[in-house]
């Protein structure tokens, strides 16, 4: 029998301890976005705010819950570690969770009942609730940065310092379950705890995110005493200015052809002896001129503004390689934002399931959510177990491969969606409704199904091998930084996705000629907009594909990923603690 030797080989980490790490993060995405979903409806009628001034302090707070996990991961990277940061997060999250709650159940903590949208209010909100509700989200926005930032290379860390894993299934099923977990639970979320504030009050609606939050912190701390605690390295931000500043001061040196040549800094224990030949000016940073003036006695370099390590240099050239990969996930993310307008789409057609039963427009997102999870799950134990027992050997899609795949689909998905929007527009005209634009025509809101279920599936390829490359190809000591660069590249996107319709509403123009985005969508030309993007979808393709033919092959491709395996860029001296 074949024993796990996750299970065996070590008493910390392992699989046992991923379960735990993988519910904690699902609970707080459950909490938080059980909370940030309907929150619009408590500011406008318990606060009297208006629309404008809700949605606006919302926006400020995705962006800090956005912006944060970034700011916590290089923290935990480089100062406190990722369990203190994990933990930090929990605390801050139950904090900002009660004190929202309170708002609710103390007369003196929270705002009169006000006419929802009206802003007229019993009585005006003073200084300190308002502070009160702007410390709560605030709480939670450093709560959500302190656990999202961490959880996924805190569990990726349960899989290290261990025997080589004998394939890479675990490895790419930790990915993938990490990600189906998070999205049904913004499903969840979205759906049923909004349900009970609507049905509820907010009084039950928010307390439900507070116990969640709890359970997620006791999940979390329960494990304490089997987790691998990786401590936080160097900052390798200054590590990168050495390199930069390094090879700038040797500029001049002229480098051999032959490595044999030249006589390099090595880190004491790494296996890298000398650097590799992409990026060629950066390694003039590690060349020893003088070993005298150049090193001290105990080998360490006496100047590292002069003399860097080639595991520095390597590093930085890890950074440098895959930001034109990652910068393909940015257009592709533009599909994804793309839910405003899909509103807009869906609420002029006919969503009645039954004759009673209608879905929400706005509730049409949780079908990208629900057919990602649905394709993860089935790559994962259908599509694969299923091509290994055809060709007769472990079988698996390559991460660039996937990635790739999932650029494709997501071109795929937005020519789906510009088919579905010509007809649902020539319907609308041909119904003669075409100048109301809130009108219902007769055509079935299912037809966005499609659309979503490729969508879905281009997220399922696409986000779970970004998330696995990140973290395989950079080094360990940028690991919570790896598993963000997904996170960076969605608030890019946001920005892009703005920048496009702005072009677009300066297109086209006239007396006679309707934008393409216009206000009533009937009037409009959303098909050509979406043709738009599907265009520029597949030109991200083709980009993409001279971006991984440049990029040469992932260090996991040929023989498994190993846990440990980066290519020699980790130290064989990490410090671990209890």
């Amino acid at each position: 029998m074949i024993r796990e030797p996750l299970l065996n080989s070590n008493p910390r980490g392992g699989i046992r301890a991923l379960f735990f790490i993988i519910a904690n993060e699902a609970l707080e995405r459950l909490a938080s976005f059980g909370l940030s979903t309907n929150m619009i409806l408590y500011l406008t009628g318990d606060y009297g705010m208006d629309a404008a001034d809700g949605a606006q302090l919302l926006f400020f707070y995705s962006a800090a819950a956005s912006f944060l996990p970034i700011l916590g991961a290089f923290l935990a990277d480089t100062y406190v570690g990722r369990y203190r940061m994990i933990g930090f997060g929990c605390f801050a999250s139950v904090l900002g969770m009660v004190l929202l709650w309170l708002t609710t159940i103390i007369r003196e903590a929270g705002a009169s009942t006000c006419s929802q949208f009206s802003g007229i209010c019993n009585n005006d909100v003073t200084t300190p609730q308002l502070l009160l509700l702007y410390s709560s989200l605030g709480l939670m926005s450093i709560g959500a940065g302190g656990i999202r930032s961490s959880s996924l290379a805190f569990g990726a860390d349960q899989l290290s310092k261990r025997d080589n894993l004998k394939h890479a299934g675990i490895f790419e099923s930790f990915f993938s379950w990490y990600y189906v977990t998070s999205s049904a639970s913004v499903f969840i979320a979205m759906t049923c705890i909004v349900y009970l504030q609507d049905s509820m009050g907010w009084k039950v609606g928010f307390a439900v995110p507070v116990v969640l939050m709890m359970l997620s912190t006791l999940s979390f701390f329960v494990a304490s005493p089997i987790y691998v605690k990786s401590k936080a390295k160097a900052n390798w931000l200054i590590g990168f200015a050495h390199v930069l500043v390094a090879s700038f001061r040797k500029r001049s040196i002229e480098l051999s052809s032959h490595h044999r040549d030249e006589v390099y800094h090595n880190r004491k224990g790494s296996a890298l002896v000398v650097p590799s030949e992409t990026l060629r000016f950066l390694n003039k940073a590690c060349v020893i001129k003088n070993p005298e003036e150049d090193l001290m006695p105990d080998g360490r370099a006496s100047d590292p503004w002069s003399l860097c390590t080639v595991d520095e240099v390597e590093e930085l050239k890890a950074l440098i390689k895959v930001i034109p990969i990652w910068s393909t996930g940015i257009l592709m993310s533009v599909n994804v934002c793309q839910n405003s307008f899909l509103i807009l789409q869906a609420s002029t057609m006919d969503r009645h399931i039954t004759s009673k039963f209608e879905i929400p427009a706005g509730s049409f997102y949780a079908f990208l959510l629900l057919s990602s999870t649905i394709w993860i799950a089935l790559y994962d134990r259908a599509i694969i177990p299923l091509a290994s027992k055809v060709m007769g050997k472990p079988t698996r899609l390559g991460l660039k491969q996937r990635i790739g795949i999932g650029i494709l689909l997501s071109s795929a998905s937005m020519t789906v969606l510009a088919i579905t929007e010509r007809i649902r527009r020539e319907t609308a005209i041909r119904e003669g409704i075409s100048d109301i634009p809130d009108a219902v025509m007769h055509m079935s809101a299912m037809w966005l199904l499609p659309f979503y279920f490729l969508l879905g599936f281009a997220e399922a390829m696409n986000g779970v091998a970004q998330n696995e490359f990140y973290y395989t190809e950079l080094p360990k000591s940028m690991s919570s930084v790896a598993s963000n660069l997904v996170g960076i590249a969605l608030s890019a996107a946001s920005l892009v996705a703005s920048f496009i319709v702005s072009i677009v509403r300066g297109f086209v123009s006239g007396e006679n000629q309707e934008n393409w985005i216009s206000s009533n969508i009937n009037k409009g030309h959303y098909d050509y907009y979406y043709w738009l993007l599907a265009s520029l979808g597949f030109c991200n393709f083709i980009y993409y594909l001279a971006c991984g033919k440049a990029y040469g092959p992932c260090k996991g491709e040929g023989r498994g990923i190993a846990a440990d395996d980066r290519g020699g860029l980790i130290d064989d001296d990490d410090n671990y603690s209890s």
